[in-house]
């Protein structure tokens, strides 16, 4: 353990941060999913909305890179065009 105090409120900081972008990651993933699950039913404008939402948001928190964002958001958008 440390003994410097702004290495111990780091190191507190740093877990919350650890816990909440591991929250933004799961849900992502989940959302992806879901949009890719729901590919050529009539619900898919809105779960492929919310997928490419929650995407965007990750990367402009700093959780995903912005072109891993991108790669994310291309490789759903080609499944859906594919499915007509």
């Amino acid at each position: 353990m440390a003994n410097i105090k702004s290495q111990k409120k780091r190191i507190l900081t740093n877990a919350k941060r650890a816990e909440r972008n591991k929250a933004v990651r799961s849900e992502l993933k989940t959302r992806v999913k879901q949009a890719q699950a729901t590919v050529g039913t009539d619900d898919n404008p809105e779960a492929v909305r919310l997928a490419v939402k929650r995407i965007d948001k990750a990367a402009q928190k700093g959780v995903i890179h912005p072109n891993a964002a991108a790669r994310k958001k291309s490789r759903l958008m080609k499944k859906v065009n594919a499915a007509g």
